[in-house]
């Protein structure tokens, strides 16, 4: 089997245990193949946590979960030097954190201080982390999944803009359709009773690294034509400077996207084309992924805000003015 029909097939078994979240799957996907990390938004009880573990569980990768809370230390989960003594010896050794994991569900990201976000950040964009002055790689297969809640904004540490940056893609999840929420209640259903019984389910086959890491160097030789590269950074350079596409885009955008959002839109175009069967990237691949590449690198007005525009009304608007090459 492929590297691409063994990602279909993880996606397919991620998609019977998370039902009703198609979308949030193959974003996790796009994640996991284009190597960035995710931040995903959404109301508490929509399979957020259940879709991560789902695929540490289909993946074999090491999970790691970590509760952010206000009273968090960064060296909770980077690690730190630890006194042993044994046999009249005494040293320092590094003991890892939470960190040290492929797959790493911050959960309510931004409950903790700035300290501890920053200490996160670091680790997603140099892969490593140092204390004590020694630096400590992170695994090669390494992908952060930070969640939080978009309503409960009381004793919250908002994500500064420049940071949220470093995020790949920022993830909304909405509400399943009513036929997907029955068919979650069956699921519960199913799940309680096989917990209760006396024989345990059986584990799936695990998908090696080795697959994805295939599979990013295929996405690497996808064709990416000079037209679909100027249509890419026609939309970036629109949100810098959109007067001379329209008025109320001039009056909604403060800042545009950085040149780190051109480069993972590129990104995840391409493992978007890869994933359905495509070797070489259309417009509508670049389409597909634009809001969540761009939905959380844009800075809005106070006009904007005063007249209840989001970021997701910018791209749409975007899209539509920007013409494809």
């Amino acid at each position: 089997m492929g590297a691409r029909e063994s990602l279909l097939d993880l996606q397919k078994q991620m998609g019977e245990s998370v039902v009703g979240q198609e979308a949030m799957i193959e974003r996790l996907l796009l994640g996991l193949l284009a190597d960035g990390h995710l931040l995903v938004e959404g109301l508490p009880g929509l399979a957020k946590t259940r879709a991560v573990k789902s695929l540490a569980r289909h993946l074999d990768a090491k999970l790691s979960r970590i509760q952010f809370t206000p009273d968090l230390l960064p060296a909770d989960i980077t690690g730190s030097e630890v006194y042993f003594s044994d046999a009249g010896k005494s040293e320092f050794r590094f003991q890892p954190g939470p960190l040290f994991a492929n797959l790493v569900l911050a959960d309510e990201v931004n409950r903790s201080p700035a300290k501890v976000q920053a200490a996160l950040l670091e680790a997603m964009e140099e892969r490593q982390v140092t204390v004590g002055g020694a630096t400590h790689k992170l695994p090669p297969l390494f992908l952060v999944m930070a969640t939080q809640n978009p309503i409960e904004q009381e004793g919250t540490y908002p994500l500064p803009e420049a940071q949220m940056d470093r995020f790949l893609m920022h993830v909304n999840v909405g509400y399943p359709a009513a036929s997907a929420e029955a068919a979650i209640v069956a699921l519960a259903r199913t799940e309680e009773g096989a917990a209760s019984g006396a024989a345990g389910a059986a584990e799936p086959a695990r998908l090696a690294p080795e697959v994805v890491f295939a599979a990013r160097r295929e996405i690497h030789g996808i064709a990416v034509s000079d037209a679909v590269d100027q249509y890419i950074v026609a939309l970036v350079h629109a949100t810098r400077d959109p007067k001379p596409l329209d008025a109320d885009l001039a009056s909604w955008v403060q800042v545009g996207v950085s040149p780190r959002g051109a480069i993972g839109l590129d990104k995840v175009a391409r493992a978007h084309a890869w994933l359905h069967g495509r070797a070489f990237v259309t417009p509508e691949d670049v389409q597909a992924v634009v809001h969540d590449v761009f939905r959380h690198r844009l800075i809005l007005s106070y006009e904007a805000h005063a007249a209840r525009v989001t970021a997701d009304t910018v791209i749409d608007r975007l899209v539509q003015k920007v013409a494809v090459a």
